[in-house]
């Protein structure tokens, strides 16, 4: 599975998606909410709700299945690396039936329903992916 992209955490070389789905989401808030008062830093914000939704898109490819952590905390939190450098494992972690996570499922539904409503006008396509992503 390609989980290339999105944001890592809190400086470390691990992607949680459950922090990861909840910044979408504020962020895309933040956009439908606020976005007529940003200026010239919307651009910016919709890239970053983009960034975000590109790997949740990615991340809830495969059916039946959300991937929801790439990289093992322990060993990531202990490695002081450029993520370009990393040797350490790039275990990948995911909910599905058999390994239930329905917080974090909800959570990046929400994200991709929520990005739905700020492409909506500006990316017609890119925002039916997001909501037909969210409802499955």
């Amino acid at each position: 599975v390609d989980l290339s992209g999105g944001y890592y955490d809190a400086g470390d070389n691990v992607k949680f998606g459950f922090p990861m789905a909840f910044t979408g989401t504020l962020l895309s808030w933040g956009i439908i909410d606020f976005g007529r008062n940003m200026g010239s830093e919307l651009e910016h914000a919709l890239s970053a709700v983009r960034w975000a939704t590109d790997y949740l898109l990615k991340a809830t490819a495969v059916p039946g299945t959300v991937y929801v952590q790439v990289g093992d905390a322990v060993a990531d939190h202990n490695c002081w690396e450029r993520p370009e450098d990393m040797d350490t494992p790039r275990t990948v972690y995911k909910v599905d039936k058999e390994h239930p996570g329905s917080d974090v499922a909800g959570e990046t539904a929400a994200a991709l329903a929520a990005a739905s409503i700020v492409f909506r006008s500006r990316d017609p396509s890119y925002s039916r992916t997001l909501l037909q992503r969210a409802v499955s």
